[in-house]
């Protein structure tokens, strides 16, 4: 009878935990391979064994945030009866992310990986369809909302409208990265809102002739 391999002496659920909290402390570039062995308390070769390689680990921490962290802002989405309280519940849900006193003030998705080497960048475009995904969410509440009778915009202005709140999203995470408190940052939804009514109804208007 073959030999039975050794069983595992760590739990993957909690090292990937750990991954997550590095990546998100430290970035993609900024963390090595020996810097997840030593915060994950397992060889190099148990990462290999178990999840891939780095990038297929970071695939997979994403994942896992996108379920954990990210959840939230994106049920936010669905939960609520109008676009409108679809999209602020949204914007508040991000806020309340990027501000827990447990995990650093910024959205992975947004800054794990802005920038950096060419070999990395698959790991980059990965995140931007991610981000991109985020924005069709976006696009398709406000879609229903059209199609429910709570919004009233040209099928033309969706688009348009959907970027712009998806760039307050990132925007709010690039904000709290560098200092700004949870005040900081509900002013700032606060005033995204404000400009619902004038997006929308601007949006509502036959374009102008020139």
């Amino acid at each position: 009878m073959a030999a039975r391999g050794r069983p595992r002496t760590f739990d993957p659920d909690t090292a990937l935990e750990q991954a997550t909290n590095l990546f998100w402390e430290r970035g993609y570039e900024g963390t090595s391979l020996s810097d997840l062995a030593e915060a994950m308390g397992i060889a190099s070769a148990s990462i290999y064994a178990c999840f891939g390689s780095k990038a297929d680990l970071f695939r997979q921490v994403m994942a896992r945030y996108g379920t954990t962290y990210g959840g939230p802002p994106r049920r936010a989405l669905t939960d609520h009866p109008t676009a409108r309280a679809a999209v602020n519940a949204m914007l508040h849900a991000t806020v309340d992310q990027i501000t827990r006193s447990d995990a650093p003030h910024y959205c992975m998705l947004i800054l794990a990986a802005p920038t950096g080497a060419v070999e990395n960048h698959a790991v980059r475009e990965f995140l931007a369809d991610i981000r991109r995904s985020q924005l069709t969410d976006i696009k398709e509440r406000l879609d229903k909302g059209v199609a429910d009778g709570d919004l009233t915009v040209r099928d033309d202005a969706v688009a348009d409208i959907a970027r712009y709140y998806a760039t307050v999203v990132q925007g709010l995470s690039v904000q709290a990265r560098d200092g700004a408190t949870r005040d900081d940052l509900e002013a700032i939804v606060t005033c995204a809102m404000a400009a619902w009514a004038p997006l929308t109804s601007a949006a509502d208007a036959e374009p102008a002739i020139g």
